[in-house]
């Protein structure tokens, strides 16, 4: 079976995880050989799972003896990528299976179109309609804070728990709210994402705690200005405490990460860009309850007006933010790329204290 995403650099941490994940729970992982450099995984019977982005098309092209395909977010293919790759593949051998996976995440796509908008009687399709009451392998805390999102994101609950189209709204974020806490009360692990912006953008940082027990995102601290130096702003993240902690920024300005490592901020690292980088981070976030301290008031403002783009045609908001109100968003999605990193907890040395 040939796997597919849009893009070969989400295979790993995606769907080749996933697979990998349950062949373990199935206890049949000892069996098979892994090759990570390859991407392949081939069970004892000498069936072999092979893991491929649709960006490496030339590679695709030489694959031969495919008898199955399983394209898992199909909605980030163009239906042009699609047509080709199904038509391309299929010529290889009859009766090839092409599966597609995907969440429903807007009725602005051609999947919804060409599948669901009028549907029609084909022999040659079948269409299954799951949702997570179907995956019998959730955890129970899984479940139950996917339940709770019916009630602080009713969207998201919509498209990833239900398996419905939904109409998006038109503001990106209505999973949070203002809450006075204070921080040292919270258990968790630490975040802090950092921004870059000089002339007329603000370069802004944001440190939270993230409780994933509860699923919960407490955003405790903000700064931003304009026109700072790489200097400067090392001194700044000194003063806020954070010199000490591990920082996650913009990975467009290594210069700047690499200056002010040199000014004693050591564990400020870039983040992992990629292609729908910024929709998988929004995704991400949009899992979690998110509480802000009202302190916290330029993304407070950014929450208000973080929107989606709106399709000319249908009038329908589509899955792409437009790039505005986006700055102290941005330096929180960048810094969820600690978690899976050794933990840093709420500690004098993590705040550099």
């Amino acid at each position: 079976m040939l796997v597919i995403r849009k893009y070969g650099t989400t295979l790993r941490d995606s769907v080749f995880q996933l697979f990998m994940d349950t062949l373990k729970k199935w206890q049949l992982l000892q069996y098979c050989k892994i090759n990570l450099s390859n991407y392949t995984i081939t069970l004892p019977n000498g069936s072999m799972f092979l893991f491929k982005g649709l960006d490496d098309s030339e590679k695709i092209k030489s694959i031969t003896d495919i008898t199955d395909i399983f394209c898992e977010e199909a909605t980030e293919l163009s239906e042009d990528e699609y047509t080709q790759l199904d038509l391309r593949l299929r010529a290889l051998v009859d009766g090839l299976q092409l599966i597609v996976a995907f969440n429903p995440v807007s009725k602005v796509n051609w999947v919804y179109k060409k599948w669901f908008k009028e549907p029609k009687s084909d022999e040659n399709t079948l269409i299954l309609h799951t949702n997570y009451k179907h995956n019998k392998f959730l955890p129970q805390s899984y479940i139950d804070a996917l339940e709770d999102k019916a009630k602080t994101n009713y969207n998201y609950y919509k498209i990833y728990a239900l398996g419905e189209f939904c109409t998006l709204d038109k503001l990106v974020f209505t999973n949070w709210k203002t809450e006075d806490f204070n921080y040292k009360d919270i258990k968790g692990e630490l975040l802090v994402g950092l921004d870059f912006g000089f002339v007329n953008d603000v370069s802004a940082l944001v440190a939270s705690i993230l409780d994933n027990t509860n699923k919960k995102i407490y955003i405790f601290r903000e700064w931003g200005s304009t026109g700072k130096t790489n200097e400067e702003l090392a001194a700044i993240i000194t003063s806020l405490g954070f010199s000490k902690s591990v920082i996650v920024a913009d990975a467009a300005e290594q210069k700047s990460i690499e200056e002010i490592k040199r000014y004693g901020v050591r564990k400020i690292k870039a983040c992992t860009k990629g292609k729908d980088s910024i929709i998988h981070g929004i995704d991400k976030l949009q899992s979690y309850e998110l509480i802000v301290h009202p302190d916290c008031s330029g993304i407070i403002t950014e929450f208000e007006n973080y929107s989606w783009k709106k399709d000319k045609n249908t009038g329908e908001y589509i899955n792409e933010p437009v790039d505005a109100f986006n700055h102290y968003i941005d330096a929180l999605r960048y810094s969820l790329q600690c978690v899976g990193l050794k933990m840093q907890t709420l500690s004098k040395d993590s705040l550099g204290l």
